[in-house]
């Protein structure tokens, strides 16, 4: 067969490759040259077409051919969607408690400000969406525990696991201790939506959100499947965690996404020995997150110091707040005080948050 462009198009059409259009064929000699339109750009089906249509063309025109390939992706054919997310009914506010950094005790503050918010009187929940590493079952002594399914409005419901008056949902609920979470984020995101809209919260005040550290996938799943009224920052005063946390209130402020800082919480403060509590030893340097709330045109909520009783009271599975006159106690309430007074603000001077709109596009997303 005489090697043209007309027989080289004829011998291609026998084949049978899917959603494959040649868009033009050029040859100098022994070089074959084609500019192919595909809408898949994995190199895999790269390699099938290129292989395919060498076979076909070596067998009729001889093994001597050099070909190369030009790949244009059909952009046209990939699919556009949007995905947007919808409030809870009965649940008041979302508060969202992030960390730029891990390591920094977010959880920590997050079940303390949650025991604290209870013994004011609200309705509390917490949804642990750090998916890779969960602590708040460990923190409420309840890392056995199972959430069981109940009907509701004709629907089978997840029953939040309740402790200390919290209701809580946690991805360490349905995995074993020593089990690593290997999920991609659409994987992770999915769980996380499970957890937000197939169970039943009842009646909230608060639901506290305990994101992983980081701005990556699964904060943009939470903020496109609720509207977060709210988000908290905790850093250390250390520069490298600083660093991090601005990056976190960052990504808050964004126009597209606009979602306000009430606050900053500086944990491990200080360090106070029991022995002497007196005492105040700047170990991760002072003031730091105080001087980043400032520089950022946040609100400080407040300190926390580095001392023993908070790090057992976590291990043993009873927050630190539940000793009402305690001195951390007392310190919790003032930082929850405060936060309560920025939500106000926000709640009277701001419209009702919105869900962020996030538009996927070949497993890559845009957010609007």
């Amino acid at each position: 067969m005489e090697l043209s462009k007309k027989n080289i198009l004829s011998l291609i059409e026998k084949i049978d490759i899917n959603n494959v259009k040649i868009l033009n064929v050029n040859f100098f000699g022994n070089e074959v040259l084609f500019d192919v339109e595909t809408n898949n750009p994995t190199l895999q089906s790269k390699k099938h077409i290129e292989n395919t249509i060498k076979d076909i063309l070596k067998d009729n025109f001889g093994s001597d051919l050099i070909f190369k390939f030009n790949f244009i992706i059909k952009k046209e054919d990939v699919p556009k969607k949007t995905i947007t997310g919808s409030e809870i009914p009965g649940i008041k506010n979302v508060l969202a408690i992030a960390s730029g950094k891990g390591g920094v005790g977010k959880s920590t503050i997050t079940s303390n400000i949650a025991i604290t918010l209870s013994n004011m009187g609200f309705k509390v929940g917490i949804l642990d969406a750090d998916i890779y590493g969960p602590s708040i079952p460990i923190m409420f002594d309840i890392a056995d525990a199972r959430p069981l399914s109940e009907n509701h409005e004709g629907k089978n419901k997840m029953k939040p696991v309740e402790s200390y008056g919290i209701k809580i949902l946690s991805i360490g609920f349905f995995t074993k201790p020593d089990q690593a979470v290997i999920w991609r984020g659409p994987m992770a995101s999915k769980a996380l939506n499970q957890m937000i809209f197939d169970a039943h919260w009842g009646e909230l005040d608060f639901l506290l959100v305990d994101l992983p550290p980081g701005t990556g996938d699964i904060h943009l799943s939470i903020l496109q499947s609720l509207p977060v009224t709210g988000s908290v920052i905790v850093s250390t005063p250390q520069n490298i965690a600083l660093a991090d946390a601005r990056k976190g209130i960052a990504m808050f402020n964004q126009k597209t996404i606009s979602v306000p800082v009430l606050g900053l919480v500086e944990n491990m403060a200080y360090f106070t020995p029991q022995e002497l509590p007196k005492n105040k030893y700047y170990i991760f340097g002072k003031d730091g997150a105080k001087n980043l709330a400032e520089d950022m045109k946040v609100t400080f909520l407040g300190e926390i110091p580095l001392i023993q009783s908070i790090r057992e009271a976590s291990d043993f599975g009873h927050p630190a707040s539940l000793q009402k006159e305690s001195k951390i106690s007392l310190t919790f309430n003032e930082i929850t005080k405060k936060l309560i007074t920025e939500l106000v603000k926000r709640n009277k001077n701001m419209p009702p948050s919105e869900v962020v709109k996030i538009t996927t596009m070949a497993g890559c997303s845009a957010v609007k």
